[in-house]
């Protein structure tokens, strides 16, 4: 409880203290180019570090209750469809990233889950995070959080339904079968409310440390965009002049590496700066869905012609998505 009252206490000066800090006390022009990019990067750092902190450990108290065997009895031996719903529903409660959400999908592989089904969960894990839903509702307002949530879930079914018509197995490297996840927790002992909290602020110490130089940098890029990049040349890249803009976002976030919530600040800048929505949209899916780090830790798992097939179908879903969302009139 004196944890949750700091956190809160902390969350709410963030609003008032980088003003008093750089304008009053250190007599920074806020107005200026450079005092406005600073006020923004240290401002968004703090609050979208103290959102995972919190948002981190409340889903890691839920994790804790939810062992992978019984996430594996639930998928296997559903139909199809469902079973891809249920594995879309499971991506989007965990907390991973594209990198992180790799060995889950091990474990399921290997536990006899179907490929398609899997590979739906690989999508919509880090696509559907709660926190950057959460963070894009703050940013963006709600209506185009949810419209991202259930782009998202497009993406992952799409995905899931489409590689449903090959035959994946002779696609996975013959390890994998034999792998096993770590349980989260067992079926032998209730882990005690203790065990939980200890269990959970591990496992998000574990993410913050991971994914913080990748925050840092996410909204250090959104700070330098919100200052100095001139509006000139988002119009011209990636403005409603550009006919190739949608395409140029969509490959663009692929390369990166970025989790949702550091990603959230820059796409606040490039929409700010005239990119459209679905445009925008576009470059935050490629960007935490695929990425070169996970692809390079997915072929250590797939074969190249599953590689391909999976990164060709996703970014395809996400440049249509993109599409459709650039057709909605934003007020």
């Amino acid at each position: 409880m004196v944890l949750a009252a700091v956190w809160g206490v902390v969350f709410a000066v963030n609003e008032v203290l980088w003003p008093w800090l750089l304008g009053d006390l250190f007599r920074v022009d806020l107005a200026s180019t450079l005092g406005a990019a600073l006020e923004f990067f240290l401002y968004d750092t703090v609050k979208i570090t103290l959102l995972l902190v919190g948002l981190l450990f409340l889903v890691g108290l839920v994790n804790t209750q939810i062992s992978p065997e019984r996430v594996r009895g639930v998928l296997t031996g559903k139909g199809l469809f469902v079973g891809i719903l249920l594995a879309v529903a499971l991506g989007a409660i965990t907390p991973f990233c594209s990198c992180s959400s790799i060995p889950i999908f091990i474990g399921l592989v290997a536990a006899g889950v179907p490929l398609a089904v899997t590979l739906a969960f690989l999508v919509s894990s880090p696509l559907i995070s709660e926190t950057g839903i959460i963070l894009m509702g703050g940013t963006f307002g709600w209506d185009i959080a949810a419209g991202w949530a259930l782009a998202g879930a497009t993406v992952s079914i799409t995905v899931g339904l489409v590689l449903s018509r090959f035959k994946l197995d002779q696609w996975i490297e013959p390890f994998v079968f034999t792998s096993r996840t770590t349980q989260l927790a067992t079926a032998q002992k209730r882990p005690s409310m203790r065990d939980r909290v200890d269990a959970s602020w591990a496992e998000t110490r574990q993410i913050i440390v991971k994914i913080l130089p990748y925050l840092v940098l996410g909204v250090l890029i959104g700070a330098a965009i919100h200052g100095w990049v001139p509006d000139e040349f988002f119009a011209e890249v990636a403005g409603p002049e550009n006919p190739f803009s949608l395409l140029i976002a969509t490959f663009a976030g692929a390369p990166l590496y970025a989790n949702p919530a550091a990603v959230v600040p820059l796409a606040s800048a490039l929409f700010t700066k005239g990119v459209a929505l679905g445009t925008t949209m576009a470059f935050m899916m490629s960007l935490v869905a695929l990425s070169i780090p996970s692809l390079i830790m997915l072929r250590r798992v797939m074969k190249w012609p599953l590689l391909a097939l999976f990164t060709g179908i996703v970014l395809a879903a996400i440049f249509l998505i993109g599409f459709i969302f650039n057709l909605i009139p934003i007020a």
